[in-house]
């Protein structure tokens, strides 16, 4: 019986765009510990008794993460599950770090500056300076950019078949980002390779998301955006910049933002839009402006 519920609780999350591969082969480790115990309902003690056989501590905490919300999901069809208390084994996951958000100019001298990176083929350089670019423009994933193919350029925009859950979409471009693109590929179809990879170095394959990493984090210290042992901004910042930009162009108006967040959401690929309400934290000025119309409506309601 236990079995029959992970294969409804997977085919929900899978229905939800997630993988779920990793947590469908912990539950079905679950699912026969439970029937190893002849169990037909989770209990407290057997779900902590499983948790137990991990071999480290955060293991424990996923394990128990992840039994504890299956137990949820069933104790709200049948109260004979049982769900001990959230955080019984402490919180494994560590809060966002705050992101940099990123000045125009900077930017703009980033991404002059990766035409600067050595390498064996001129194609490297050339190369990472439209891969920042498009991250810069566009706010995609390095991960969805690096999995870009050739013919991913359409000409209503660009297709991301690669997003996070494997979920796909196609990604409007501005004119001058479309324009960037064209040229880079004149130089890229030149190379006598086999890989249809969209961005190359010279051996004819991606970079991979480290390497584009560190070129980054070289970049940003050579231009004095981030000390040599501290803190500062990131790869990731790209596709943070944008999205609180993004935000910003709608002004003070609160409705406008709201309605822009929904939009925002599906651009950037996220699963649920509460992950783009995150962005708001680096706006405060707009944040201050929905709590306080929020607020307002409130106080008007309770008058």
């Amino acid at each position: 019986m236990i079995h029959r519920h992970v294969d409804r609780y997977v085919q929900l999350h899978r229905a939800l765009g997630k993988k779920f591969d990793a947590q469908e082969k912990a539950l079905r480790q679950f699912a026969t510990f439970l029937a190893g115990r002849a169990a037909a309902f989770i209990t407290a003690e057997l779900m902590l008794e499983w948790v137990g056989e991990a071999s480290t501590s955060n293991a424990a905490r996923i394990r128990f993460d992840l039994a504890r919300a299956f137990a949820e999901f069933l104790r709200g069809e049948d109260p004979r599950h049982e769900a001990p208390t959230a955080g019984l084994l402490g919180r494994g996951r560590q809060r966002r770090p705050a992101p940099h958000i990123l000045m125009p100019d900077q930017i703009a001298r980033i991404v002059a500056e990766a035409q600067n990176v050595p390498g064996q083929a001129p194609i490297s350089p050339l190369t990472y300076h439209h891969l920042f670019g498009l991250l810069a423009s566009t706010g995609l994933r390095i991960s969805e950019a690096l999995s870009l193919r050739l013919d991913d350029l359409a000409d209503n925009g660009l297709m991301v078949r690669c997003g996070k859950f494997g979920k796909s979409r196609l990604v409007p471009l501005h004119a001058s980002t479309r324009a960037a693109l064209e040229r880079y590929l004149e130089v890229r179809r030149k190379l006598h390779d086999a890989s249809d990879d969209f961005f190359v170095l010279g051996h004819g394959r991606a970079p991979t998301a480290t390497r584009a990493h560190v070129i980054f984090v070289r970049i940003v210290r050579r231009l004095g955006y981030r000390n040599p042992t501290g803190p500062g901004p990131r790869l990731h910042d790209l596709r943070h910049t944008f999205a609180v930009r993004s935000l910003e162009a709608c002004g003070n108006d609160q409705q406008a933002v709201l309605r822009h967040m929904r939009t925002l959401s599906t651009y950037l690929g996220h699963v649920d839009v509460a992950n783009t309400y995150w962005y708001l934290e680096a706006t405060p000025v707009l944040l201050r402006t929905i709590a306080s119309a929020a607020e307002s409506a409130f106080v008007g309601g309770a008058a």
